[in-house]
């Protein structure tokens, strides 16, 4: 229980007077409540105010990551009015891949709560544009297409979400295209679409697009979150070295 008190609280400590710290509040208890009929009575302990901060000492910490993508992962679940199987299931295979066993077990756990309750998804992406870096936010869109995408088809609901979910995260639309492609594209021009190019451009404008998104993509711009985020990043600059790759050998480049 300990782990778990720590995990939600450092969420809180970013959340506290916020939409999220609002929804995640409710959230605990019943967590809590479905911790304890395990038998986990004598390991429970209260949250100590003085383990917050308050919004104006705001330090990224994964466990606002963690905050802000259980809650949006309930929200792209319901987007289509149905939560479909292949969606729990990519959402548990990522938790246990990138934060292990026991916390994928929490954050499941809160996400079951979730999925019961009204999220005010605009407030939410307010709350995180206005306290977390560009570099994750980026990395909590990936997510979300992915969930988008468990099953292979990407509803138009969840797709009007995503794309509002940008807007209000104030994502950039060349990168909502480029996060897009890594997912929805099947055609030869996907490797262009990642990189932001049009398959006319020139070689020395096509590197000079991989340098950039080289740059805005690589796992060490969230180092600092810890290594459980900078796996996930991962993901997405490899793509983007494939995509650079692949055209790379299409057009003879060395």
């Amino acid at each position: 229980m300990g782990s778990f008190t720590k995990w939600i609280a450092g969420g809180l400590g970013w959340a506290m007077g916020g939409p999220i710290g609002g929804i995640i509040g409710f959230a605990v208890g019943a967590v809590f409540d479905d911790m304890l009929k395990a038998g986990n009575e004598g390991q429970s302990r209260r949250f100590d105010q003085s383990q917050y901060q308050s919004a104006d000492s705001y330090q990224t910490r994964v466990g606002d990551f963690g905050m802000s993508l259980a809650v949006l992962s309930a929200a792209m679940m319901r987007a289509d009015g149905k939560v479909k199987k292949s969606e729990l299931k990519y959402v548990q295979q990522f938790f246990v891949k990138q934060f292990g066993e026991q916390k994928a077990k929490e954050l499941s756990l809160l996400i079951r709560d979730l999925l019961n309750r009204r999220i005010p998804v605009q407030e939410v992406c307010i709350q995180i544009r206005s306290n977390m870096q560009y570099s994750l936010r980026l990395q909590l869109m990936h997510y979300l297409f992915g969930i988008a995408n468990a099953d292979s088809i990407l509803d138009p609901a969840e797709i009007r979400l995503i794309k509002q979910i940008g807007v209000w995260m104030a994502i950039n639309p060349s990168d909502m295209s480029s996060l897009g492609a890594m997912f929805s594209e099947k055609d030869q021009a996907k490797a262009y679409k990642i990189l932001g190019v049009d398959r006319k451009a020139g070689n020395d404008e096509l590197k000079k697009a991989y340098r950039k998104m080289a740059i805005k993509y690589h796992p060490d711009r969230v180092a600092s979150m810890g290594e459980d985020v900078q796996k996930a990043a991962k993901e997405k600059f490899q793509q983007i070295q494939a995509a650079f790759e692949q055209i790379k050998k299409e057009r003879g480049i060395n």
